[in-house]
């Protein structure tokens, strides 16, 4: 009977699962914006303990989304690490400057399976550092984004990445 009355005590004091209709939706997808990042030619470090790594330079670029637009900056680099596995990961630390003068740091992180799929869709994890004010949206959001190789007229390397703000 104790045991029975304890359990009870317990049942009693379990907070209550919160209906389904009242927890928070679903995520949904905004498009922000869509860059085109020019590449410089790839600098091979070779093989490392962790996988064999390559740095590709950031020359500079464009963007333009819903509110916002400007130039990637030169000087940053897409550190990229191929796997035992085929696949490379990916992080990229470079920065916008839009149109009006602001800069915004981007640290792109993701995984890209091509190398064994070239089917494969690459998604990526974009943080934004923007300095307070008009484009705080983008140090405050959580963002997806895709990845994708381009070829620029006269054959110069670029990739095209869309970002998009879950909601």
């Amino acid at each position: 009977m104790r045991f029975t009355t304890a359990l009870a005590a317990l049942a009693l004091a379990a907070p209550v699962a919160t209906p389904v209709a009242a927890q928070a939706a679903e995520p949904t997808l905004e498009f922000a914006f869509e860059e085109t990042v020019t590449l410089d030619a790839d600098v091979p470090v070779g093989a490392t303990s962790l996988g064999t790594r390559n740095i590709v330079p950031i020359t500079g670029g464009t963007f333009e989304g819903p509110g916002i637009r400007g130039t990637i900056m030169g000087g940053g680099w897409d550190w990229q690490l191929r796997r035992a596995d085929g696949c490379m990961q990916i992080k990229a630390d470079y920065m916008l400057r839009t149109d009006d003068g602001a800069v915004i740091n981007v640290v792109n992180t993701g995984v890209s399976c091509r190398a064994k799929n070239p089917k494969a869709v690459v998604r990526t994890h974009p943080v934004f550092e923007a300095p307070q004010g008009k484009y705080d949206w983008l140090s405050q959001g959580c963002f997806i984004g895709t990845l994708d190789p381009v070829s620029l007229p006269g054959g110069k390397r670029a990739v095209r990445i869309r970002f998009y703000r879950v909601t």
